[in-house]
């Protein structure tokens, strides 16, 4: 079964899901509520998928991007949360999605010359070994870690200062492009059966006998109000779990939100290939090596205010610089930074309420049926969306309706033992990159993109370039990607506005200096026919698109969470909500 993500795929599912009685619906396209749609599917279930705005589009792809056990977790002793992240890294990196998970060095700076290293070693030695028991599938996981002396960090660090450190331990995670590998998660689901559509926003709930049996929603895209009837509704709505409760008339589960910010800058400020881990007074800031530039981050702030555009202000901005320039010889200003992305955690409310501030809430995820008919699931983390995603639909299965049969098993989980789109066939063609460079006049390094965005799916971006070489030239303002990237995001990914391509489907917003607007007009162009865009439509994408650049810029400059999210309001949506009923 096709993987695409297609308008016309969108259109058909939405059809089905207003025809046919669902097993399973999921409301909520992040990796959560993905990876649900996913373990549903593939236990053989009916399925369907809504997300209001695009996939990914919240929490899902403003995180740190890495796949990690959290060093900070096992200093808290919760070995059991480490253990668990770190099977599941080397579930991603080794079977699941070898592809968009790629092992990454760290170092974390010493400054005390013999119990600290004791100390910190033995922590990052267990840290390995829960990795290598846990985390290795067919032999391949992350490197164990080593001690560096001064002069070796040095040579591997020169951008470090040298009265930071008197040495350091380099150890491996894994970073991810996160927004990347949902839309992968839902596409493989869709591969598996699952039905899914994104703008569609839920805006009520069907009743029957007391019991959730469906929900109202409405087609931002259309207009068009639908009922879609199911036997079991999952909620993963992160942050808004408060909010999807009270419009399901529920309680149970309390999320706070905690802002993290992060900035990129470019590759050249910081010498070396490896990342940091540093201490600060209320959490760890990571600066971590892509392939054209660092992301420096995270704040870790309570935010109170709307969650639909959380914004970094000028504080947060400055606080990350401040704490990376405490260990670089080349401090680094404003005019340094590339782009500014925020986001926000979705962390359980504690039983003490007077508990403090959010570093101190719990990362574990909780599941609870919260009324007859909707299960919802809030807290947890990124790299442990697949415990997350099993857990919601094991206990969504055994709220059993009036006539389930009572006594009918409930499938197992397969998606331990599931490689997701793209990940078969990927080292196959890693080891192809030069014969495929050579094919198409391109570098190896083009290819190691294309590889490390699509796996095996790239075949299906050559297609596109076979039958039109204009679309195998760089997308005009962005020389890393490919006008091909731009056609598929919308033909196969999912992408349905302008703001979908330069924000998630790529990453450009916030990579480059101007934050994708050059390339916003080539881009809209390209997609314009795609989506059947009339010039007046067109304007619109690539206006609205400048607004929000320009006020997450305004935003940047205030001084607090109120002003700069006063300031981000400014730009208008590309599609309104509408009235939840």
């Amino acid at each position: 079964m096709s993987t695409a993500l297609s308008p016309e795929v969108r259109t058909s599912a939405l059809e089905r899901m207003s025809r046919e009685v669902l097993d399973v619906l999921v409301i909520g396209g992040g990796v959560t509520g993905a990876g649900a749609a996913l373990d549903a599917a593939s236990r053989g279930l009916s399925v369907g998928l809504l997300e209001q705005r695009d996939w990914a589009s919240g929490t899902s792809s403003r995180a740190s991007k890495l796949v990690h056990g959290g060093l900070r977790y096992l200093e808290m002793l919760d070995f059991a949360l480490v253990r668990e992240a770190l099977h599941e890294r080397g579930l991603l990196v080794g079977r699941l999605a070898p592809h968009l998970v790629h092992p990454v060095p760290f170092l974390y700076p010493l400054r005390h010359r013999v119990w600290e290293r004791v100390y910190t070693g033995a922590g990052i030695a267990l840290y390995d070994a829960l990795g290598g028991l846990l985390g290795r599938v067919g032999g391949r996981g992350v490197p164990l870690h080593r001690h560096l002396s001064k002069k070796a960090l040095r040579r591997v660090a020169p951008s470090l200062s040298d009265d930071v450190a008197i040495g350091a331990i380099r150890y491996w995670d894994a970073k991810v492009d996160d927004a990347r590998l949902v839309q992968v998660l839902v596409r493989t689901a869709v591969g598996h059966g699952a039905l899914a559509a994104s703008r569609t926003q839920v805006t009520g709930y069907h009743e029957e006998d007391g019991r959730v049996a469906g929900v109202r929603a409405v087609d931002l895209e259309t207009g068009r109000e639908l009922t879609i009837r199911a036997r079991h509704v999952v909620g993963a709505t992160g942050v808004w779990t408060d909010q999807v409760q009270e419009l399901f008339a529920a309680q149970g589960l309390t999320v706070r939100a905690s802002k993290g910010v992060h900035i990129a800058v470019p590759r050249d400020v910081i010498a070396g290939d490896d990342g940091f881990i540093l201490r600060t007074e209320k959490s760890v800031l990571f600066i971590i090596p892509w392939p054209t530039h660092w992301v420096i981050g995270t704040t870790d702030t309570p935010w109170d205010l709307a969650k639909d555009h959380p914004v970094a202000s000028a504080a947060d901005v400055d606080y990350l610089l401040e704490h990376a320039n405490a260990v670089l010889t080349r401090p680094l200003t404003r005019e340094d930074v590339l782009g500014v992305y925020t986001g926000l955690r979705p962390l359980l409310q504690p039983i003490d309420e007077e508990a403090g501030g959010t570093t101190r809430v719990s990362r574990e995820h909780t599941v609870a049926t919260v009324r007859p008919g909707l299960t919802m699931i809030a807290g947890g983390k990124y790299t442990t969306y697949r415990v997350m995603a099993r857990d919601v639909v094991d206990m969504a299965l055994k709220d059993r309706a009036p006539g389930e049969d009572p006594v009918a098993p409930i499938p197992a989980s397969l998606t331990e033992e599931l490689p997701l789109a793209g990940a078969d066939g990927y080292r196959v063609r890693w080891n192809r990159k030069a014969h495929l460079a050579t094919a198409h006049g391109w570098t190896e390094t083009r290819v190691e993109h294309l590889l490390d965005r699509y796996g095996s799916l790239v075949d299906e971006v050559l297609a596109l370039v076979d039958a039109d070489p204009d679309l195998g030239r760089p997308l005009e303002g962005a020389p890393d990607y490919l006008r091909a990237e731009v056609v598929y995001a919308v033909t196969a990914e999912g992408a349905l506005h302008l703001e979908d391509v330069l924000t998630r489907r790529t990453r450009l917003s916030y990579e480059q200096a101007d934050r994708g607007t050059a390339s916003a007009r080539p881009a809209a162009e390209l997609m314009a026919g795609l989506l059947g865009w009339d010039d007046a439509q067109l304007e619109r994408e690539i206006s609205t698109y400048l607004a929000r650049v320009e006020a997450e810029h305004a935003a940047e400059a205030m001084p607090d969470d109120t002003s700069a999210e006063r300031a981000r309001l400014q730009a208008p949506e590309i599609r309104p909500f509408a009235s939840a009923s």
